[in-house]
């Protein structure tokens, strides 16, 4: 007779076999996540139906949403690995200038691949600095990031001057176009060639249509470090949470003078994890640098302080910031197609709010639940009332979309234990 071990209640219990068995098998962790996905199209599925704003869900918008949130989830990644190790990384937007550059200098001498080991290199050049500075001089982590990005920007435009001289097409503000385009890869029969998703999404039906133009932008058309960056997120969950590289990584941003007496190398570890960081930071780089052809100096635009606001957002977990990149991408590509579907937004927005309220209130956590519903309130009495927004809102929204989420989402954040501080082998 077997002895399955069992709960309180007297049930047995099965130990997780893993997120994509659990996923496709319907247990754990796994049905949670679809039940979620598809509580989410429902949503976005009822707000395109109640406000006949078709941008809300078409595979245009969503290829302009994965275009923007790209590079914003490639710098949150870097910072991940850099924070799951203990080093905070304020640097990532000097990283993403440094991959722009050194993706638009190698991609005009060598094309797209030596755009992708340039900006690779230049990234992770910045990274090593950041890494000298906080592991091994104790410099302060917020200091040596701002000092990186200050650097990176005046670095950039000394080198500019240096090399793109006159005649090269190029310039103090901007290098040579790219040699060559890089690839692009759409599924065939559902993205191209007959494309069936298309033809779906063409029809209008609830939740099919939406469904189809989800699956059709996310298909269609995607670059080479776009399929890469998808890739990533999965791959750097196994790599952190699922390799014993990753469980050292990690215990050096959580305990490292644990870490250190148990035999791991801490300084190597913050060393290898900040290096990457960069390199991730820096192929976000070259994902700009492809978009637009050329280098152009100002390029970034921010986006790694918002990478470093959505792996804040996504507790330090890959799922979590590739959401956080997500939902600033969709946002952002909303108000440049469409300003009548911005107000469709605050739809959207209140329906999921009173999702966050009820979850909140179910847990009795009745401040953050009566936040949520007062929010919630206000934003289905603008959609209402609100025919179109001013361009200065509307332009703005992405930025308060993300800072409302992240104000909802504060209450369950966790930091490394260690992450910021500056370790010195017996001193702790």
């Amino acid at each position: 007779m077997s002895t399955a071990p069992t709960t309180g209640e007297g049930t047995a219990t099965r130990p997780s076999r893993g997120p994509l068995t659990d996923l496709l098998t319907g247990g754990g962790r796994g049905r949670r996540i679809l039940w979620l996905v598809l509580g989410l199209l429902f949503v976005f599925s009822f707000t395109r139906a109640v406000s006949g704003e078709e941008a809300l869900t078409s595979s245009s918008t969503l290829r302009a949403a994965l275009l923007l949130a790209v590079p914003i989830g490639l710098a949150a990644l870097g910072g991940l690995y850099s924070e799951r190790a203990g080093v905070v990384n304020i640097g990532l937007e000097g990283m993403l200038i440094l991959g722009t550059w050194g993706a638009g200098w190698a991609g005009w001498h060598w094309g797209w691949g030596g755009a992708i080991v340039g900006g690779l290199l230049l990234g992770a050049v910045g990274g090593l600095l950041h890494a000298i500075a906080t592991v091994t001089f104790g410099v302060d982590h917020v200091i040596s990031g701002v000092a990186i990005n200050i650097l990176a920007a005046g670095l950039a435009r000394f080198l500019s001057e240096l090399v793109y001289v006159e005649g090269t097409g190029g310039g103090p503000t901007q290098s040579p176009s790219l040699r060559g385009d890089p690839p692009a890869i759409s599924l065939p029969v559902l993205s191209s060639g007959p494309d069936l998703l298309g033809d779906l999404e063409n029809t209008g039906w609830f939740l099919l249509s939406d469904l189809a133009g989800v699956l059709r932008g996310l298909t269609g058309g995607l670059g080479l470090v776009t399929l890469f960056a998808l890739l990533l997120i999965p791959i750097s969950y196994l790599i952190l949470w699922r390799t014993a590289f990753g469980l050292r990584l990690r215990s050096c941003g959580e305990n490292p003078a644990a870490a250190d007496s148990l035999g791991v190398p801490v300084y190597r570890m913050k060393y290898i994890a900040v290096i990457i960081s960069g390199a991730l930071a820096g192929l976000g780089g070259v994902f700009l640098v492809f978009v637009a052809g050329i280098y152009r100096e100002g390029q970034t635009g921010g986006r790694g302080f918002i990478g470093l606001a959505a792996l804040i957002f996504g507790n330090w977990r890959p799922g979590g910031l590739a959401a956080g990149a997500g939902l600033f991408g969709f946002a952002d590509a909303l108000q440049l197609r469409s300003r009548t579907a911005v107000v469709a937004l605050l739809l959207l927005v209140a329906l999921l709010l009173v999702g966050v309220a009820v979850h909140q209130a179910a847990r009795r956590r009745w401040i953050p639940a009566g936040f949520a519903g007062v929010v919630a309130a206000a934003a289905l009495v603008g959609f209402v009332t609100i025919e179109e927004l001013p361009d200065g809102i509307v332009f703005f929204t992405p930025h308060l979309t993300t800072l409302l989420v992240l104000s909802l989402a504060s209450q369950r954040l966790r930091m490394p234990r260690a992450d910021g501080l500056v370790y010195r082998r017996g001193e702790h």
